[in-house]
Formats: structure tokens, sequence, C-alpha cells
């Protein structure tokens, strides 16, 4: 998928951000919110919709539209494109498909180990008792 097609879609809202910077905080529009309306989206095919509604829902709200906001630099340019840096990433990390974990069984060494540390830790505990008259 051409992550350069989504650019259209985007809407880009400009506000004053938070934190330090002194005068300038108070009077330029540095922090940018950047909306992608998922569900609405002509570039995205509807199995690729579903699947960033599955796993990105605790990024998206009822109306399907995805919101990330970036406040970390002084330029609200540098702002807009972090934005649609966290944007790739998001999309890219959730349609690339997860590996099947494949089940693996302990090593008979590695259940030695762990048979004769749980032994010496009982031993060690067994010493501490007082002894029997």
């Amino acid at each position: 998928m051409d992550l350069e097609a989504l650019i259209p879609e985007l809407d880009f809202y400009a506000s004053r951000s938070s934190g330090p910077g002194g005068q300038n905080v108070n009077k330029v529009n540095t922090k940018v919110e950047l909306r992608f309306d998922v569900k609405n989206s002509s570039v995205l095919s509807e199995e690729e919709k579903n699947l960033l509604l599955v796993k990105l829902k605790t990024r998206i709200n009822n109306e399907g539209i995805l919101i990330i906001t970036s406040q970390e630099d002084r330029s609200q340019l540098k702002n807009k494109e972090n934005t649609i840096a966290k944007l790739y990433a998001l999309i890219t990390r959730a349609l690339t498909p997860q590996k099947p974990r494949r089940p693996t069984r302990p090593t008979a060494a590695s259940k030695l180990k762990r048979l004769t540390a749980k032994k010496k830790t009982g031993e060690k505990k067994s010493l501490r008792k007082p002894p029997l008259e």
C-alpha cells in the first residue's frame, strides 16, 4: 500500500501548545493535530480498514477518526511532519501480519537446573527450622 496517497485525506488542525516556551507558547499555534477518517478512506481496502479499526481501537473515536497530536517542536511544520511520521508508523505496524507463535518445550537441562534450584532453596529453608528434640 502506498502511504503517500493518504496525504490528501488528512486533516490538520493547529492550536496553542502547552508546556515551556515563554511568550512564544502564548502567541504561536505550534501544536498540530492530525485527523484521519479510517472508515471513509478511499485509499484503504475494506480489509485494511477493518484491520486498522480493530488494532487501533484505543486511538480511534466512535466516528472512526484516528487522531494523532504532536507538540514536541516549536515549529508547526516540524510538528506536522512528526504527526505524519507517527501515522505512517502506526499504519505500517498495524498492517504487517504478525508471525504465528510456535510453542516450544523446555530443554532437559533447563528442567534439571530448575529442579536443583528448587531443591537448594528447600534445603536452605529447612536449615532455618529449630532442631527436633
